[in-house]
């Protein structure tokens, strides 16, 4: 193979590889782990998990873009206080499922599936995975931690 052939195979796997990267922020449409939107964990407010110790859902009246997802909040001053620090309120993993995670896969979370640790917000699959979850939330943690970087890439 001459250079030319070369560096066009090579232009063609990387341009492969980054067209089927999964998304940096979980865009699944409610209730999909196939089908996706262009708006952050489902359209709930990020925020409002840290300020109102639960579930909000966000307003397009107050969105953002950040990481390629648009983020819907419940109000100006959650708006606010996201684009000042965007990764203090954005959940681990994109918003994927932390549980997910750490065994190998990226998917979809239920917003009522959620716990802060350590100033962290978490979300997971469903009531039975977090459950399991929290069983292990150090260890469960460490291996999301470990993975999650290469699983953006399959």
């Amino acid at each position: 193979m001459n250079r030319k052939s070369f560096l066009l195979a090579a232009a063609l796997a990387l341009t492969g590889v980054c067209a089927w990267a999964a998304p940096a922020v979980n865009t699944f449409k409610p209730g999909s782990t196939e089908q996706r939107t262009d708006t952050a964990i489902q359209g709930y407010d990020t925020v409002a998990y840290f300020t109102d110790g639960k579930p909000v859902r966000g307003d397009a009246a107050f969105a953002t873009e950040w990481m390629g997802a648009r983020w819907l909040f419940a109000s100006q001053a959650h708006l606010d206080l996201f684009k000042a620090n965007p990764a203090q309120y954005a959940p681990q993993y994109g918003g994927y499922c932390a549980f997910g995670a750490a065994q190998g896969y990226l998917v979809k979370t239920e917003p009522d599936q959620w716990r802060i640790v350590d100033g962290k917000l978490y979300l997971n699959y469903d009531a039975s995975v977090q459950a399991k979850w929290v069983q292990d939330i150090k260890g469960y943690v460490q291996r999301a931690d470990a993975k999650f970087p290469a699983l953006l890439q399959k």
